[in-house]
């Protein structure tokens, strides 16, 4: 493996956990970012290297390696790394972690055997949860099917996969129960319907009240109220005009008005008193409205543009999700609620962040400042948002993020990104926090699984537990050969959703579960982490370590 990044960190632990033996670190220090907490680790061999070169990758005996991880924060180094590694082994298996997931699929051809993930978008779903307070509208789409979590009452009887979780309030998850019947939250095939999720979040406003919103947002408050207070004379004045006598109708009352408004007035020196008042404020009013009208629609074209095109605020707002951050993971969070159809605000203090450009391109506006200061939650109306989420890199920053907007409104819901595990429940516990959590916790089962040949399609979160959606090819003289789909079941905590081939694209989703598998079957299960660490070391034949009991991230 190569880097020294809290991902490299959990990674290394992950290994000696599931597989044992010793895992082989190139990373530049043993005394910068998390070098020293993997230095310390037992039976962890590292080879200090500035760069990444052939030389390092020969030191650390690439040749006779089975997977690689690349898990620096640096897509061209890893791309460059991981075809050094092939020209060396071209049997290596190569983890490689890319922000780009579309270029990382263009390239995955250029590999013979090669995984491509995102930590960010492993853990995004996870934050997108906690922020909307309940289960994530999660949605797997594999080889021609698409699959969504629910609750049990809300689909068909027949369009059930298989139960996920009996879930109760005040009550730990009981995750993929003996007993499928009893599990309320399950796993269904999607059809659409309005029970879908996805279309809960998405709300519902009257064609009206959004007019109303997007001319609100277009035109500033001031010149909004200048233009409201000009025609509310105008409407004045036509009253004055139709009740000061009985010679005009209100028909001719608001033609007069018109006229004169638009400087069109004659003195009448006969006329009562109300009337040349009338006239007066009338004429004057309308001298007044042109170049405010003028100045309104020229702010609403130049100004609405200019707007979105830096992604500022041009009103208050409310009922919105204030994303603090815009790196890896605040761009995979900003993206995925703004899919939902959710307002968002970003907070972000540099204006060259990844994030930016992908908020501006989906007019989201942005708060450039420092977080530390709480005038900037309160220019982003932090107070009158619906969740706080707090995702930069650095713990203290997000800790404070999430003090401060517990200042600004007292019982906020507020999600944390933090490193360290044990700290940030401590943090939840003692300070009110909704939800703090671990990217690279969360992400790295992923990747150890990917260095096995395993393919983690996706992940469901139950509370603080997770289930892993996975493929896991079986090898040749595994001990699944000649076994059954039946038996993959029978090791506790696992459900087989299909059968594939591997390399292939096409999923058998209703296998005969006494069917005998042989090489390079792929069952596709959904199983907690301990069900999975079964499953894949019976599937390639290698001494696992014990397998992990427990599942909460």
């Amino acid at each position: 493996m190569h880097g020294d990044s809290p991902l490299a960190h959990r990674l290394t632990s992950e290994l000696l956990d599931r597989i044992g033996g010793e895992v082989t670190v190139i990373l530049p220090s043993k005394r910068r970012n998390h070098g020293p907490q993997i230095a310390r680790m037992d039976n962890v061999r590292i080879i200090e290297a500035p760069d990444l070169t052939k030389e390092a990758l020969q030191a650390a005996h690439i040749d006779t390696a089975l997977a690689l991880a690349l898990v620096n924060q640096d897509d061209v180094g890893n791309i460059h790394a991981a075809m050094w590694a092939q020209e060396l082994n071209p049997e290596l298996r190569i983890v490689l972690r890319m922000f780009d997931r579309q270029l990382g699929r263009q390239l995955s051809a250029m590999f013979t055997d090669c995984a491509i993930l995102s930590d960010a978008a492993v853990a995004a779903p996870w934050f997108v949860a906690d922020a909307l307070g309940e289960l994530a509208p999660t949605h797997l789409h594999m080889q021609g099917r698409t699959l969504r979590v629910a609750d049990r009452s809300q689909v068909k009887a027949d369009r059930i996969v298989c139960g996920l979780a009996t879930t109760a309030p005040n009550m730990q998850p009981r995750l993929l129960p003996e007993d499928q019947n009893a599990a309320n939250l399950v796993l269904a095939v999607a059809d659409g319907s309005q029970s879908d999720p996805l279309n809960s979040y998405r709300r519902q406003r009257l064609p009206g009240l959004v007019a109303l919103r997007r001319m609100r947002g277009l035109v500033s408050r001031t010149l909004l109220i200048f233009l409201a207070t000009f025609l509310v004379l105008l409407v004045l004045v036509t009253v004055a005009f139709a009740t000061a006598g009985d010679h005009y109708s209100w028909w001719d009352s608001i033609y007069l008005t018109i006229l004169d408004a638009a400087g069109a007035a004659q003195p009448q020196p006969g006329d009562p008193s109300i009337e040349k008042i009338a006239q007066a404020v009338v004429t004057i009013t309308g001298i007044a409205l042109i170049p405010i009208t003028t100045a309104t629609v020229v702010d609403a074209v130049f100004g609405g543009r200019l707007a979105a095109t830096l992604g500022r605020l041009r009103g208050p707002v409310r009922d919105h999700f204030v994303i603090v951050g815009l790196g890896n993971v605040g761009s995979m969070v900003l993206e995925q609620l703004h899919n939902l159809g959710l307002p968002v605000v970003c907070v972000e203090r540099n204006a060259e962040a990844r994030g930016v450009r992908l908020a501006r391109r989906l007019g989201v506006p942005v708060v450039f400042g420092d977080v530390n200061d709480p005038a900037t939650l309160r220019e982003a109306y932090a107070g009158a948002s619906r969740a706080v989420l707090a995702l930069t890199s650095d713990d203290i920053t997000n800790l404070r993020a999430a003090l401060s907007a517990r200042d600004l409104k007292p019982g906020m819901r507020v999600v944390l990104r933090l490193f360290d595990g044990d700290f940030a429940l401590r943090v939840q516990q003692n300070y009110d926090i909704t939800r703090s959590r671990s990217v690279s916790f969360l992400s790295a089962p992923s990747f150890a699984l990917a260095m096995t040949e395993s393919q983690v399609i996706n992940t469901i979160g139950v509370a603080r537990q997770v289930l892993l959606v996975a493929e896991t090819p079986i090898q040749r003289g595994s001990q699944l050969v000649e076994g059954t789909l039946a038996g993959i079941e029978a090791l506790g905590d696992v459900r087989v959703l299909g059968l594939g081939r591997r390399g292939g694209t096409w999923v058998d989703w209703a296998p005969d579960r006494d069917q005998k598998l042989v090489e390079n079957d792929q069952p596709v299960v959904v199983a907690t982490r301990a069900g999975l660490n079964r499953v894949v070391e019976r599937s390639i034949g290698v001494g696992y370590a014990e397998p992990l009991e427990d599942d909460e991230v």
